[in-house]
């Protein structure tokens, strides 16, 4: 069957159409992305913006159109922390069903973690143990450990890139006083949240742009080199690259390979919130993951269809 996934980031809206059925793998048939920003439309009283809305709606009905277009048999349209965090985020979702049809469903913080961590256990399979998967999204930070296709743990922080870029950080590049500070937050939080223990943890594995760019920033393989190559971030070579990224103006990252314009300006807080989470969970080195939360949406309702 086709199937489409609607993804409503901080940053994109990310329609992914695959061709797959249950105990196969999900061969990927359209890619399209539109930016919007959603985190940086986000009012001072915490409401998506009017403007952020209209283009919510612009953005859901081309990609729903698209969808027709290519013949998709179910559409799974869901939003992450922009809209979930957005005070307004009913009315939102409602003038969003009233103008194109589609439902977006709001996934919470934890379910994102256990969908990513789906993701990754089908990717790596059984022999790689016990996991532990890190996320580090535009508007919060996933954590997931276990031995399971459901982890026993699974976390999400308010400590998105885009979210911390636009609360704590300015100028460009930010003075190494909001650095550093921003730096210390992170700590903090982390330390007062629940990490899982890592003692007896087999593969460490890292989703999302954000570890993928920083993980070609320090020598990994580009992505034209295909998904099956082994990427991987080391601790110390994200170090190294934080102190670089640190002194350089988004539009100078812009211009570095691997690096999104998109989202230049959120890299640095980006490589703080790896390097901290990192430390506090005391890993030296984790593996790049391609498959994250939009596989783990498409693999769980490939697999609600077969108990059906």
């Amino acid at each position: 069957m086709r199937l489409g996934v609607l993804d409503v980031g901080s940053n994109t809206i990310h329609l992914l159409v695959v061709d797959a059925h249950r105990g196969a793998h999900p061969w990927p048939a359209y890619s399209e992305k539109t930016v919007l920003r959603l985190a940086e439309q986000i009012t001072p009283d915490g409401n998506l913006s009017e403007a952020g809305a209209d283009a919510l709606v612009a953005a859901v009905a081309k990609a729903r159109e698209a969808a027709d277009r290519l013949g998709v048999d179910d559409l799974l349209a869901f939003a992450t922390s922009a809209v979930r965090d957005a005070r307004n985020a009913g009315e939102v979702l409602d003038q969003v069903r009233q103008q194109t049809g589609v439902n977006l469903a709001v996934l919470s913080g934890p379910d994102e973690a256990r969908l990513t961590f789906l993701a990754v256990r089908r990717w790596f399979g059984w022999s790689a143990g016990r996991l532990l998967v890190l996320d580090v999204g535009g508007g919060s930070l996933e954590i997931a450990a276990g031995i399971d296709e459901t982890p026993d743990t699974a976390l999400s922080l308010p400590l998105g890139a885009g979210r911390l870029t636009r609360e704590r950080l300015s100028g460009d590049p930010p003075p190494a006083s909001q650095v550093e500070n921003l730096f210390a937050y992170v700590t903090t939080s982390l330390r007062e949240a629940s990490l899982p223990d890592t003692r007896e943890i087999d593969r460490v594995v890292g989703t999302s742009k954000t570890f993928r760019t920083l993980a070609r920033l320090t020598g990994a393989a580009p992505s034209e080199a295909g998904l099956r190559i082994r990427r991987v971030l080391s601790l110390h070579g994200l170090r190294q690259i934080a102190g670089f990224i640190r002194r350089i103006p988004s539009a100078g990252l812009a211009e570095l390979d691997g690096v999104s314009p998109v989202r230049a300006h959120q890299l640095l807080a980006g490589a703080v919130v790896a390097e901290a989470t990192m430390e506090q969970l005391g890993v030296t080195e984790l593996e790049i993951c391609p498959w994250a939360l939009r596989e783990g949406v498409i693999l769980r309702r490939l697999d609600q269809l077969g108990d059906s």
